[in-house]
């Protein structure tokens, strides 16, 4: 498919062949949702945790002989049925991370680029060097690109100025095209390629 190519400033830059295989997939949501929980799988800490019983503050000692006394048998105070004692089967320390196919997550940033590709969703420009790192002045020709909420993405490492013009725009996102992902994708409305980045991901997924 051939899409129309743009600079920074608004102006046509000549058309660019983009390669069906990745960009013209018919899109499947059960593809992409598996990839984006694998994604936010990964990124949960997994650090709460409880005390357990060996760690609680309370004494071993048995509460009261077995027999005789006429109440409920016993042991420690450390258990859950007291105040002051364990959880039962509370949360520990783990990771919430699981195995996906390497071709599944292939898939799945397949299917995000075909996806923003059929809505219209997808520019690619020229390159992503700024003169100036200012944001008002990146704002301004974010602004003739119809950009408000967008994920920039260059080729083997952002251009420093982009970087530090961006920092401040609300829904605006940088990344390396090594950093691309199906979750930053589909979170932002608009997908933005340079040329650089259209060369990497092709490389990467061809």
């Amino acid at each position: 498919m051939k899409i129309l190519s743009k600079t920074l400033d608004g102006a046509d830059a000549g058309e660019i062949d983009l390669n069906d295989e990745i960009y013209a997939l018919e899109p499947r949501a059960d593809i992409i949702h598996a990839v984006v929980n694998w994604q936010l799988a990964k990124r949960r800490g997994g650090n709460r945790r409880i005390l357990t019983r060996a760690e609680v503050n309370r004494t071993g000692k048995k509460l009261y002989k077995q027999k005789g006394t006429g109440n409920a048998r016993h042991g420690p105070a450390s258990v859950s049925q007291f105040r002051g004692g364990a959880k039962t089967m509370g949360p520990v320390v783990r990771s919430h991370a699981y195995d996906l196919p390497k071709k599944v997550r292939a898939l799945g940033l397949k299917h995000a680029l075909s996806t923003k590709a059929s809505t219209g969703k997808l520019i690619v420009i020229a390159d992503g060097v700024v003169s100036e790192a200012k944001t008002k002045l990146l704002a301004a020709k974010f602004g003739k690109l119809g950009l408000t909420s967008a994920l920039i993405v260059d080729g083997s490492s952002v251009d420093e100025g982009m970087k530090r013009a961006s920092r401040n725009l609300v829904k605006i996102d940088v990344l390396p095209a090594a950093g691309l992902n199906v979750y930053d994708i589909l979170r932002r409305d608009t997908l933005v390629l340079t040329k650089a980045a259209v060369a990497a991901i092709e490389e990467r997924l061809a």
